[in-house]
C-alpha cells in the first residue's frame, strides 16, 4: 500500500504528506459538459441502464481522465442507487430529474429489503473492477479510484419526498414529527451504505467519499442527528475492516458547523462547499484532515481572469494544509471544455 501511496498524490495527501501543487479531480467530472459523456448516455437510452451496466459506465468514469488526467477518478454511478437497489421505484424523467413513490408510513419504509441490495449493486461493483483495470491499462497508474454514496440524510431527503425539492418539507416535517419513523429510515440508510461503500472497497475502491448535499437544510440539533452522527458511524465502521482507506465527507452548506463535523466524525478528509471562507475553516478543521475544495462551479464557467483570481485564492489559502483542489459543488453542463483545461494547467502549475 505504501508504494502504490507514494506514486499516487490523491492518496499521498491522505497519507500524511505534503503534496504541491495539490491532487485535483472535480466533483461531477464524468458528465453532461463532456461530448463524449453524451454520446455514451445516447447509447444507455436510460439513466439506469447507464449506471448499471458496466462497460459504459467503467467508459463514463475514465473519460474525463483520458482528457484531463486527474488525479483521481470517481466512480460513474448516483446516490439514489442504494433506494433502487433497496426495492425502492425509481425513474429520472427528463427535465425533472428522480422520481420515487414517496415513503411515508412504517408500511412504505417495511417495503425496502437490505437483502435485496447485494445482488442488486453487482454491476455496479463491476464497474468498479473494469475502472481499475482501464486505470492500469490505459497508463493511468497514477490515477486514484474514489467509490461513493449518497449519505443517509440526502438520500433519505429524495426517498421521503418522491424526487428533488427546494425545501423538502415531507423529510423535514417527518424528522420533527415523527422522529421513530425518521430514525428507522435512516438507521436501514446507514446499514446500507456501510454495505455499499465497502463492497465498492473490495471490489477496488481506494477512498470512499459521503455525499450529503441537502445537510445544510437542517437546524443544528438536527444536523448533529441526522448529518453527523450517520457520518461517523459508517466511518467507524468503514475503519475497522479498511483503516487505510480513507472516507471523506461532503456535508454541503454545514457553514459554523463544519468543524464540529470534522471533529465529532474523525473523517478523514472533508468536502468545502463554495460558500465557505476557506480561513475559517483552516482555523476549525484540525490539520490531520485533508481539506477538498471549493471552486465555485460558475467561475469555471464564466474562466478568464475571475477563474484566474478565484483559483490563486484557494491555492494561497490551503498553502501549508493537506489539501485537495476541487469544486465547490459539482461541474455544470454548459462548463467550456477549455476552462476546465486552463483550471488545470494553473493547478499544475502552482
Amino acid at each position: 500500500m505504501g508504494m502504490e501511496k507514494a506514486a499516487k498524490p490523491f492518496l499521498q495527501v491522505f497519507a500524511g504528506d505534503p503534496v504541491w501543487p495539490p491532487p485535483i479531480w472535480l466533483m461531477r467530472q464524468a458528465g453532461r459538459y463532456l461530448p463524449e459523456y453524451r454520446a455514451v448516455r445516447a447509447k444507455a437510452g436510460d439513466f439506469i441502464t447507464l449506471c448499471t451496466t458496466p462497460e459504459l459506465a467503467a467508459d463514463a468514469t475514465l473519460q474525463p481522465i483520458r482528457r484531463y488526467r486527474f488525479d483521481a477518478a470517481i466512480l460513474f454511478s448516483d446516490i439514489l442507487m442504494v433506494p433502487w437497489a433497496l426495492g425502492q421505484g425509481l425513474d429520472y424523467r427528463e427535465g425533472e430529474g428522480p422520481v420515487l413513490p414517496p415513503l411515508r408510513s412504517v408500511a412504505d419504509i417495511g417495503s425496502l429489503k437490505l437483502e435485496r441490495l447485494a445482488s442488486a449493486i453487482r454491476p455496479i461493483l463491476q464497474t468498479v473492477r473494469v475502472v481499475r483495470r482501464g486505470l492500469a491499462d490505459e497508463g493511468f497508474a497514477s490515477c486514484s479510484l474514489i467509490g461513493f454514496a449518497g449519505a443517509p440524510f440526502t438520500v433519505a431527503c429524495y426517498m421521503v419526498e418522491g424526487g428533488g425539492s427546494r425545501d423538502f418539507a415531507a423529510t423535514r416535517t417527518m424528522a420533527h414529527a415523527q422522529p421513530m419513523l425518521f430514525g428507522q429510515l435512516m438507521d436501514l440508510l446507514t446499514e446500507a451504505t456501510v454495505r455499499y461503500l465497502s463492497a465498492q472497497i473490495d471490489a477496488g475502491a481506494e477512498a470512499v467519499m459521503l455525499f450529503d448535499t441537502w445537510a445544510g437544510i437542517l437546524p443544528p440539533a438536527q444536523f448533529r442527528q441526522h448529518v453527523t452522527d450517520p457520518a461517523r458511524a459508517i466511518r467507524l465502521r468503514l475503519k475497522q475492516f479498511y483503516p487505510e482507506v480513507p472516507v471523506i465527507g461532503f456535508p454541503r452548506l454545514a457553514g459554523a458547523l463544519i468543524g464540529d463535523y470534522v471533529s465529532a466524525t474523525g473523517i478523514d478528509g472533508v468536502g468545502l462547499d463554495s460558500g465557505m471562507e476557506l480561513r475559517f475553516a483552516k482555523q476549525v478543521i484540525s490539520t490531520r484532515t485533508v481539506m477538498q475544495g471549493n471552486l465555485d462551479p460558475f467561475a469555471l464557467v464564466a474562466g478568464g481572469p475571475a477563474l484566474r483570481r478565484e483559483v490563486a485564492s484557494i491555492l494561497n489559502a490551503a498553502k501549508g494544509r493537506p489539501f485537495v483542489f476541487n469544486l465547490g459543488h459539482g461541474i455544470v453542463p454548459q462548463t467550456p471544455l477549455e476552462h476546465v483545461a486552463s483550471l488545470m494547467e494553473q493547478v499544475r502549475a502552482a
